[in-house]
């Protein structure tokens, strides 16, 4: 720590800084500002940094950003963020807070338990699925209810994601051949590129539609709380740039995404996105999340080699930083060279099989579009007691199938979920992929009466699902439903008991094989 801003944190670690009692102060570094934990509260205090994006560089603009990570935060995490409050001076003497000459600002913060992050939770092995679970409705919510106009859907434009994706890999250019090879980034960035060729058109109608708004920015596992009673809090919101919190809802949740898959738990990356997606369907989420989780995993490792070539970063985490930046970018390779060539699954089984979660995992790990026909239904304006008749039925499959072409034509997987009970509608199905060259998938769960009467009360006392069907509805359906015949080929059957990432991980081999 050097300059007047190391006076002031080696001031400020002493107790009698502070206007409220504190024993210790610890000082955490990142790589754009301090933390300091002193008694029940945390203080942040801004680096005089400016990196291109962002900018810190004035204590005004300090101050500013101080009030607006309060205000963003409390969207997420409200009774945490309690304000600003100056860094006074008066003589030698610094304090927090006081009536002496403001010297630098910080953000003032509730103290939340170290071992109740999620990151940390994760590293020890706790049970956390319901936690991830609670997580995802918690950002579908927030997502749902985020601003957007025409200026927050701008950054949603294939124009601005070459220009951030480009700042990227320049950015991390001073690291290529030593921390990281230069041929990697160069795959990188011919990913991107094709990305942006072949999807143009739907990133700009995912900003026409509302699909990129004013997110979280940095969701990743360590800025979640997790409480005792199953709270969340989702702390670290981006307040220093528009151009990286305004984006696409599929990257914000994406980044989280990642994240666990980088610290090996792509099961709880699956219930994250199938939970997600239920709460909040998206047909073509999963068609750009393989980008955005590219993206955000080159900014992670972007964040690391900047850190490793911090002096003040002490050698050890430097270290790590290093490591951590090499890793961040293998996953993007990954997630780059990872493709599926289109195909159609359909999904077969009555209302309350938890198929709808399985497709959503499937789509979200093969970048299929998702057709729903409880979202269709829903969309489509009919009252709920004619939603499951046979001539509504007919034409939501009818629809699906329309949807369908459009994204095979396309060349991308797509997945129909929908009960498929009628032998009709699983030979359309088929029919349709046959057209396109496309082989055709049927993933049939199967569950117990038991489970079924639990899951619909569940979607009922929540309120987490599209789908209005009840008992009633599922025990029409078992009298109508026409058995899948020896004839119909590419069948996996899974058992709903089944968990989540191995019914996912039976469904890709099969269609692998």
């Amino acid at each position: 720590m050097t300059g007047e801003l190391g006076q002031i944190i080696r001031a400020l670690t002493s107790p009698e800084a502070y206007p409220h009692e504190v024993s210790a102060v610890e000082v955490i570094q990142t790589h754009v500002s301090y933390v300091l934990l002193a008694g029940e509260y945390a203080y942040k205090i801004k680096k005089p940094l400016s990196l291109g994006f962002l900018d810190y560089g004035t204590l005004e603009l300090r101050r500013r950003m101080c009030e607006e990570e309060v205000r963003l935060n409390r969207r997420l995490c409200d009774g945490v963020y309690l304000g600003v409050v100056p860094v006074t001076r008066r003589g030698p003497a610094y304090r927090m807070g006081g009536d002496g000459e403001a010297v630098e600002y910080a953000v003032h913060m509730r103290r939340v338990p170290r071992e109740r992050m999620l990151d940390q939770l994760i590293a020890h092995g706790a049970p956390i699925a319901n936690a991830v679970r609670r997580v995802a409705r918690e950002i579908a919510s927030f997502h749902q209810r985020a601003q957007t106009d025409d200026h927050i859907a701008s950054y949603g434009r294939p124009a601005v994601l070459r220009m951030n994706c480009e700042e990227n890999f320049q950015q991390l250019s001073p690291f290529g051949g030593s921390l990281i090879r230069a041929q990697d980034v160069d795959a990188l960035r011919q990913y991107v590129q094709r990305s942006l060729d072949r999807d143009g058109a739907l990133f700009e109608q995912r900003a026409e539609g509302g699909r990129v708004r004013d997110n979280h920015g940095d969701l990743r596992s360590d800025a979640v709380y997790v409480s005792a009673d199953g709270g969340v809090c989702i702390m670290d919101c981006i307040e220093f740039s528009e151009r990286i919190r305004f984006g696409d809802v599929a990257g914000d949740i994406g980044f989280l995404a990642m994240d666990l898959e980088f610290r090996n738990r792509r099961e709880l990356s699956d219930e994250l996105m199938a939970t997600y997606l239920t709460a909040a369907p998206d047909e073509t989420l999963p068609v750009v999340l393989p980008f955005y989780k590219t993206y955000r995993a080159v900014v992670r490792a972007k964040v690391e080699a900047m850190r490793s070539a911090e002096s003040e970063v002490p050698e050890e985490a430097r270290t790590a930083s290093r490591e951590a930046a090499r890793e961040y970018i293998e996953l993007a390779l990954r997630y780059a060279s990872r493709s599926y060539p289109p195909c159609l699954i359909y999904m077969v089984g009555l209302s309350g099989t938890g198929k709808s979660f399985i497709a959503n995992a499937i789509a979200c790990r093969t970048g299929a579009a998702v057709l729903g026909s409880d979202v269709l239904r829903e969309r489509g304006g009919v009252p709920a007691e004619d939603r499951y008749t046979l001539e509504q039925r007919d034409r939501v499959y009818d629809e699906m199938r329309r949807r369908a072409a459009e994204h095979l034509a396309l060349g991308r997987p797509v997945i129909l979920d929908a009960t498929h009970i009628a032998r009709r509608h699983r030979e359309a199905a088929r029919q349709l992929a046959a057209r396109f060259g496309a082989p055709a998938f049927a993933v049939e769960v199967v569950a117990t009466e038991a489970l079924v009467r639990s899951r619909l009360a569940e979607r009922v006392s929540e309120g987490v699902s599209v789908s209005d069907a009840t008992w009633r509805v599922y025990q029409e359906q078992q009298r109508e439903a026409e058995p899948i015949g020896p004839d119909e080929a590419n069948v996996i059957r899974l058992p709903a008991e089944t968990g989540l990432t191995p019914a996912v991980d039976a469904v890709l081999a099969a269609i692998g094989a």
